[in-house]
């Protein structure tokens, strides 16, 4: 660790702990009797949505090098650590300090070749260590789950529900192919996938055509749109496709497509004068000047 400002070690300690000390302390008080009205009404449930938010602005800010913007979207994720932390202390089911513990103990048993006598020269073999004791952890865990008449565990069980769905549904399908379990891909292009989700766009369509009422989708038709989804996620996978930064890319030639629209028309406000045929021509024209851009580029 670097030291500025001649702060020896133990100052930076210390003055990294007041200032969680203090994160933790308003945490306490926002839920307390006295608190917000908001924090205090908020649940597990309620605010694993904004965890979810906060993950990805952590993402975003990471992938724009915007640092300055890391360091406060990395405060808003620790806040939600501290946020499921109190609301657990207050249920009696852990606290921080638990929290932290458990991560401290973590991190010493999977680095054995720091913190005991196994030798690790390169990354790659901190990995292998690293997953050889994640493995051995997950076993103890299933047989304590076994002996206590909870039930054998499921392979997919290995895979989160708390992930996001694309990367899930990915998951998944990879699970269950290390079993064998898996659509067929002979030529190495997914056609029989392809079918597949011809098939399933298929059965979106019969549900929709079954009666359903515009703007109010039933159960069944969420259900086939999901299965539409699950399908194209595993087309991904067998084309070796990351789905998530797939669909990342596209949002981002979205964002750039519109936003020459808002342009060529003067203004967001000014598209929503704009006639639906009107809107699909700015759309062409943006997607156009797209691809003379890309083709001047590709000229120079």
């Amino acid at each position: 660790m670097h030291m500025e400002e001649n702060l020896t070690l133990q100052e930076c300690r210390q003055s990294s702990h007041a200032a969680i000390a203090e994160a933790i302390t308003i945490m306490a008080r926002l839920r307390g009797p006295d608190g917000c009205p908001w924090d205090r009404e908020q649940s597990f449930d309620s605010i694993k949505r904004h965890t979810l938010e906060e993950t990805y602005e952590v993402f975003d800010a990471i992938e724009r090098r915007d640092w300055e913007g890391l360091k406060d979207e990395l405060g808003d994720l620790l806040l939600q650590v501290l946020f499921y932390a109190q609301m657990a202390s207050e249920a009696g089911y852990f606290d921080i300090d638990d929290v932290a513990a458990n991560l401290n103990a973590k991190l010493i048993r999977r680095h054995p070749h720091i913190f005991g006598d196994a030798t690790a020269t390169d990354a790659n073999a901190v990995l292998r260590n690293w997953e050889l004791i994640k493995r051995e952890e997950k076993r103890s865990a299933a047989q304590s789950a076994d002996n206590s008449g909870r039930g054998s565990r499921s392979l997919l069980d290995e895979v989160p529900r708390s992930m996001p769905a694309i990367l899930e549904a990915s998951k998944l399908g990879s699970k269950a192919a290390k079993l064998g379990f898996d659509w067929p891909n002979a030529d190495g292009l997914g056609n029989e996938l392809f079918a597949k989700l011809d098939e399933e766009i298929g059965e979106l369509k019969a549900e929709l055509s079954s009666g359903v009422e515009p703007g109010k989708p039933t159960a069944a038709a969420s259900g086939e749109l999901g299965d539409i989804l699950f399908t194209a996620v595993n087309l991904a996978r067998h084309l070796k496709i990351d789905p998530e930064f797939a669909l990342r890319e596209t949002n981002a030639k979205f964002r750039q497509r519109f936003g020459a629209m808002e342009t060529a028309a003067g203004g967001h406000e000014a598209l929503e004068q704009k006639t639906p045929a009107e809107l699909e021509e700015l759309w062409s024209a943006s997607k156009a000047g797209e691809s003379s851009a890309a083709a001047k580029v590709g000229q120079s």
